[in-house]
């Protein structure tokens, strides 16, 4: 619902406003991103030698004790201030089910029954990932300049390197801000921006594996604004 996705904004940017030490607080060394906060500038995308200009938290499935699966999924870090934990669970169930409904209307149209995903995705491990991109620019400093003070110095970096994901299917709100492009088949990179109330759905991964390249895995990044 629009409200959800309001408040779950609401409380996203309240939680990235954080001091740097607060959202440390949340990071799990030795995890890998997995659950939890990670920093700006520790993300690199594969094939990719500079860091993406960004920070992001990581939410996954809720599992009951003894799950056979709790040793592959780890918890989830639920963070003390304000509603972020509350907000995000909420927009991960809502994305799942949503999920649940596009790989039916895809299994509709690869000739399968449309429960054909049912049995593969049920207790899989899909993620909710909320992604900040903090400004680069300050009052009185140049993009080019900020981006070497933060980073350490070099052109090149961009908010997320060219990469395909590795799951099925992602599902994307609609931005704040402008910046992710897709590839096309002509080589050129097209740019993509759902409106309010729009969900954009890209293919990963496992889905070209799954259908022998049928549906693509798209290539996709996100640039710098202007």
């Amino acid at each position: 619902s629009d409200a959800l996705i309001k408040r779950s904004l609401e409380c996203s940017k309240q939680f990235f406003a954080l001091p740097a030490e607060k959202k440390m607080e949340y990071n799990l060394a030795g995890k890998g991103g997995a659950r939890g906060y990670t920093a700006f500038g520790v993300e690199t995308a594969k094939g990719s030698t500079r860091h993406d200009l960004k920070e992001f938290w990581h939410l996954g499935r809720d599992l009951r004790p003894g799950h056979r699966f709790e040793q592959q999924m780890p918890p989830n870090v639920n963070v003390e201030e304000g509603d972020f934990s509350e907000a995000t669970r909420e927009v991960f169930r809502a994305l799942d089910a949503l999920g649940g409904r596009v790989l039916e209307a895809l299994a509709v149209h690869l000739g399968q029954k449309k429960e054909y995903f049912a049995d593969k995705v049920n207790e899989g491990n899909s993620i909710l990932r909320v992604i900040h991109y903090p400004p680069l620019v300050g009052q009185d400093e140049d993009a080019e300049a900020t981006v070497a003070k933060i980073e350490g110095g070099g052109k090149g970096h961009v908010r997320a390197a060219a990469h395909e994901d590795i799951n099925l299917i992602t599902l994307l709100l609609g931005a704040d801000e402008g910046g992710l492009q897709l590839l096309r088949r002509d080589g050129r990179w097209m740019e993509v921006n759902p409106p309010p109330g729009c969900v954009t759905c890209n293919i990963g991964d496992m889905l070209q594996r799954l259908t022998n390249h049928r549906l693509p895995s798209t290539t996709h990044r996100v640039v710098n604004p202007p």
